[in-house]
């Protein structure tokens, strides 16, 4: 089978990359800190080996065509300080989730601003989505901040929508459409 090759998306500050397991460390280091992972849906890491079972996760879904997860990393440097990208991908229906996590070192410096608007760009423009949906906790004020900066509007709650770590959570459905801007 012929390996697909990775996009890079390159922005002012940053460039986004394929995670690889030699980043497992860095991956580890925001993955295992517990403000970084309150809203991420499983508990912090504790062994850099769960890292590296990520960024198996990232090529798996890469290779079967449901997602593709980038690496962030500040040009001029090749630590991945955070990732974002896509999961829960479907052809069909042009439709897919976006999620995304941060160093809680670089928080409120736009780089997440910066990296998601990159990704949303490549959504609609190279996978040719008709929409992109986040779910974000109704807790996690950042994330509704971030998303509704790029335009996303929050369409509902969907209640008891998901069990993270033995407890059922409420998360709000937020979405933005190919229609809703213009990605030329």
């Amino acid at each position: 089978m012929e390996e697909k090759e990775f996009p890079v998306l390159e922005t002012e500050r940053l460039l986004l990359r394929e995670v690889k397991p030699e980043d497992a460390t860095s991956v580890f280091h925001y993955l295992s800190d517990e403000e970084v992972m309150e809203y991420y849906g499983i508990f912090p890491m504790t062994d850099v080996r769960e890292a590296e079972e990520e960024i198996g996760w990232y090529r798996r879904i890469f290779d079967e065509g449901t997602g593709i997860r980038w690496g962030i990393t500040l040009k001029g440097t090749s630590k991945v300080i955070g990732s974002c990208g896509f999961l829960q991908y479907e052809e069909r229906h042009a439709r897919s989730e976006v999620g995304a996590e941060l160093a809680k070192e670089y928080w409120r410096s736009g780089i997440m601003t910066e990296a998601l608007a990159a990704v949303v760009h490549y959504g609609f423009t190279k996978m040719a989505l008709m929409r992109i949906q986040a779910l974000i906790e109704p807790d996690n004020t950042a994330s509704q901040k971030l998303f509704e900066k790029q335009g996303f509007m929050q369409e509902g709650l969907l209640r008891k929508y998901e069990k993270v770590n033995g407890e059922f959570d409420d998360l709000y459905m937020y979405s933005l459409l190919r229609d809703d801007r213009s990605f030329e």
